[in-house]
């Protein structure tokens, strides 16, 4: 068990935490969720000892094992993949290190025979016979290949030194597990095998992530992190953010009976504790709900934005058309001979295994990059707003955000004033003086909601999404995506959030370099279906 007791943290005049009193129970994974800046993953580097509260301390049950995945991917430059894995049971390793030394003495005597002796017994009970092929076995299933496994961290790629780094911290069934964004740079395939691997994992998880269907897929609690205290919530992320949402237009609801809004919360635990025993999470989720109470349920204190996009005007027959488009960069090629058409009702995601390949794509029919070859043509009606992946060049001076917009204020609109343009940066929770901070200090999240603004602005028919969640809180995302389900427009996006794909796309395109997998479905469906495997496999080899 960990236990939190009473830790406050402060830098100067801001405090992200204020007497905060917690307990993490062994056999649950506990999501921790909060606005950026609010501190969790201060919270992780506070119950790892990386960072010492200014006030109250850290007590884990004697003897357990932490776990932390590291986020320096230099730490373990010299050391091999395979050493690195192992190295994350440090007892292990030591006692490794130390047994390894006794025998490489030239001058072993009876002393060192005995010792060496302790530590074989030692390292067998922590499994150290078997511990080289248990981290082979686990560096495999995250996609590390046998022939990199004595390489050293330093000559393989930061897509795999991610995945080496989080079979070290899953390696040894640790007893508490600190996961901080660890689905960062991780393909589907391995997402899913991490969700699998945390469902049946029996031991105190905690985890930060962005990425709610992973979070529902994993977890057993949320431990919400708002307003210098941290309160944990039975459920997995849906659960808490629908369970609060009710609980907040009930208290708003001044007509309905205490009998009836309890009848109403009581009725709703019931239906996500029938939803939880058909998940991954079945045993140790359902028993969490069966046991919540309707006064457990309480609204939020959070702010979501407002994202909502008004085309000015309808979209015509013609939207996009691409004929035979073609880009390569520096000999590789990113996509050849792509062909389609966009039409009504279309919201569609596109995939490739190659990101660049795909921004690329969407520099290119936004007019920004020039294709190798082909071309493409927008309908005469469509009006576009883009958001790039990397929105710097946007942010080169030190206005006002007031100001900033102002400027991509589009020019049929007359007599603009403060309070119109106050409208929309309110949507995007910049209030008050806000408007007046500098572009120049913006944090990444605060450039998107910017970016949102603009876009919003420009009231499209259709909206082009390069990684929309990308540096944007959990509120964010979860507003991005409802405006997206319920833009009547077209949409044409890519993200590595599941559930925002899987929520918004009715039609999927696969771009690679030699060719398209285009389909009519769902994302989920896309994936489940083994006739477009065997096409990857054909187009990407």
């Amino acid at each position: 068990m960990i236990s939190v007791n009473n830790v406050t943290l402060a830098y100067g005049k801001r405090v992200l935490f204020d007497e905060v009193n917690l307990n993490f129970t062994k056999g649950n994974c506990y999501g921790i969720i909060g606005a950026n800046g609010a501190g969790k993953s201060t919270l992780i580097k506070i119950i790892s000892g990386e960072i010492e509260p200014n006030k109250g301390s850290i007590s884990i049950t004697p003897g357990e094992r932490m776990a932390v995945l590291r986020q320096d991917q230099f730490e373990f430059d010299d050391v091999t993949v395979l050493n690195t894995v192992l190295m994350g049971h440090k007892k292990m390793w030591n006692v490794m290190q130390e047994k390894d030394a006794i025998y490489m003495k030239e001058d072993f005597n009876e002393e060192d025979g005995m010792k060496a002796g302790h530590l074989e017994a030692e390292f067998g009970e922590m499994g150290g016979y078997t511990a080289e092929s248990d981290a082979a076995t686990l560096l495999n299933e995250l996609g590390v290949p046998d022939d990199l496994h004595q390489m050293l961290m330093k000559d393989i790629g930061a897509n795999i030194k991610v995945r080496v780094l989080l079979a070290q911290a899953l390696f040894g069934n640790p007893d508490i597990l600190l996961l901080d964004e660890p689905t960062n740079n991780l393909d589907v395939a391995t997402i899913s095998w991490l969700e699998n691997f945390l469902a049946d994992y029996e031991n105190i998880v905690l985890v930060v992530s962005h990425d709610r269907h992973f979070l529902d897929a994993v977890c057993t609690h949320v431990a919400d992190v708002d307003k210098q205290k941290i309160k944990i919530y039975t459920g997995n992320y849906t659960f808490w953010y629908e369970s609060s949402q009710l609980a907040a237009r009930q208290a708003t609801d001044k007509n309905k009976k205490m009998e009836e809004k309890k009848k109403d919360l009581l009725e709703f635990i019931a239906r996500f504790s029938a939803n939880a025993s058909k998940s991954k999470q079945a045993t140790s989720r359902k028993k969490a709900l069966d046991k919540l109470v309707f006064e457990d349920i309480t609204p939020s204190n959070r702010k979501y934005p407002g994202i909502i996009f008004k085309p000015e005007r309808d979209p015509g027959n013609q939207i996009l058309n691409v004929q035979k488009l073609t880009k390569s960069v520096d000999g590789r090629m990113l996509f050849s001979n792509l062909n389609f058409d966009v039409v009504k009702g279309q919201k569609i995601a596109f995939l490739s295994k190659d990101p660049v390949a795909l921004t690329s794509f969407f520099e290119i029919i936004n007019s920004r990059m020039k294709p190798d070859s082909g071309k493409f043509e927008w309908g005469t009606t469509i009006t576009s707003a883009y958001l790039p992946n990397d929105n710097s060049e946007f942010f080169t001076g030190d206005l006002t955000l007031l100001d900033w917009l102002r400027q991509y204020v589009p020019a049929h609109y007359t007599d603009v004033d403060e309070d119109f343009l106050r409208g929309f940066l309110g949507k995007m929770l910049f209030s008050g003086d806000e408007i007046k901070k500098k572009t120049n200090v913006l944090s990444g999240g605060e450039k998107v909601r910017c970016m949102i603004s603009r876009m919003m602005l420009q009231n499209p028919n259709v909206v082009i999404l390069d990684e929309p969640t990308n540096h944007l809180d959990l509120e964010s995302i979860t507003a991005f995506n409802d405006g997206m389900i319920n833009f009547p427009g077209i949409v044409l996006f890519t993200t590595h959030d599941h559930q925002f794909m899987e929520t918004v796309a009715n039609r999927i395109i696969e771009i690679t370099p030699k060719g398209t997998i285009d389909r009519l479905c769902t994302y989920d469906e896309y994936l489940g279906d083994d006739r477009i495997k065997t096409l990857q496999q054909e187009l990407y080899n």
